[in-house]
């Protein structure tokens, strides 16, 4: 496109665009190719584990089982030498990220580390800086709609509403009937019957935690159990979506 494009040849120049890149192009944010498969994965799977030797076992269920963007929370011991690992490991397979992130060093040691986003349970600006000032995704969380477009209008690549489990999905057709633009992602209470309820309602993804991947299952090392919930995750999502 041309310096001295007219009106209507920017026009169609900005329809023409994908709808991902059309809404970071009009909210001024850079394209990122993990916010596409973020975005089109449509589950972040929230790990919160007693320790991070258990994490590669975890993300190769969650993997087999069709869920890519996996989120390690910091109250996982040594999480950031498990991102490293999930990181060498299934970095091609999966987009491996950094969550309950509350300042911006650790934001920095994650991302070193290998983590392609960033998660936080508020909005933090300095660490939203650090994750967009090194070129990665800024999921910051918020609840109110006050607290929504501050994030939003920041840069957020996508809005965590959290904690989301006594809202539900009502909450989000509400919020986005006067600001249909914003990216929102539901993280508590999130489960296998409810996530199509939410992609209705107008969330981009959801984030998913023990529903997703139940403490049990970890306890027992039941693999096998981790997966099959990652599949009826996805296929309810997906159902959902047509």
């Amino acid at each position: 496109m041309t310096n001295n494009a007219g009106p209507r040849q920017l026009h169609r120049w900005l329809t023409a665009r994908p709808p991902v890149i059309l809404a970071d192009i009009m909210a001024g944010r850079t394209d990122n190719p993990n916010l596409q498969r973020l975005l089109d994965g449509g589950i972040v799977a929230v790990l919160r584990l007693p320790s991070a030797d258990l994490l590669p076992d975890v993300a190769r269920a969650l993997i087999a089982g069709g869920v890519l963007s996996i989120e390690v929370t910091m109250t996982t011991p040594n999480a950031i030498e498990g991102i490293s690992k999930l990181s060498r490991e299934f970095g091609s397979d999966a987009v491996i990220g950094v969550g309950t992130v509350l300042d911006a060093q650790t934001c920095r040691n994650a991302i070193e580390a290998g983590a392609e986003y960033v998660v936080s349970p508020a909005f933090d600006d300095a660490v939203h800086q650090a994750a967009k000032g090194n070129g990665k995704l800024s999921l910051p969380g918020a609840m109110t709609p006050t607290e929504i477009l501050r994030a939003w209008s920041a840069g957020a690549d996508i809005v965590k509403v959290f904690p989301s489990t006594a809202l539900g999905p009502g909450y989000f057709r509400d919020v986005l009937a006067p600001l249909p633009h914003v990216r929102l992602m539901p993280t508590g209470g999130v489960d296998v019957k409810n996530v199509g309820d939410w992609i209705r309602a107008g969330a981009v993804c959801v984030g998913a935690g023990s529903n997703l991947v139940p403490k049990e299952a970890v306890a027992k090392k039941d693999w096998q159990a981790i997966t099959a919930n990652a599949k009826a995750f996805v296929e309810a999502l997906r159902a959902a979506r047509k």
